[in-house]
């Protein structure tokens, strides 16, 4: 019977240790990438926290140039960086590649980067009215010219009668 105890306490030991190992080799080990505001535009500033980066690291972009992330006091395994995105960055999705403790995590699509507003006169710098314009002028015109000549003499018919 005490065989059997010890046995059963060995190998529970055992069980726990063995669920445990692979948690404590992953604890340096970047899980989690997250990048706000997850769209802006070029020039912008994007905030990225990593989980599992406990003592700092890189974060590298084709948006922007390779920043330096630092830890967060007061949450355990997480690092944060700020980057700049370049100003000739083109629009469209990004993917960061951090690095950790010489171990790397890459998130595709992690943010999105929009074109510019372009701003300025507008579509208020032409001088007068284009060819188009007209066109689209002219017809209205002649719409309600022949609209209004049916209802006209529609009106005449029905006084006759």
């Amino acid at each position: 019977m005490r065989n059997s105890r010890a046995l059963a306490a060995a190998g529970a030991a055992v069980a726990v240790l063995g669920l445990a190992a692979p948690t404590a080799a992953a604890w340096d080990t970047p899980s989690n990438i997250v990048a706000l505001p997850s769209v802006l535009a070029r020039g912008g500033q994007l905030t990225v926290t990593v989980d599992g980066c406990p003592r700092g690291g890189t974060m590298t972009s084709r948006a922007f140039s390779t920043t330096h992330l630092t830890p967060v006091r007061g949450a355990n395994q997480t690092s944060r960086g700020v980057a700049t995105i370049k100003r000739d960055a083109r629009p469209g999705s990004y993917d960061i590649t951090v690095n950790c403790s010489g171990r790397t995590l890459t998130r595709p699509a992690a943010f999105t980067v929009i074109g510019g507003v372009r701003g300025g006169i507008g579509g208020s710098s032409s001088s007068g009215a284009t060819p188009a314009d007209i066109a689209i002028g002219g017809g209205l015109v002649v719409a309600a010219v022949a609209g209004g000549g049916l209802f006209w003499m529609r009106r005449r018919a029905e006084k006759r009668i």
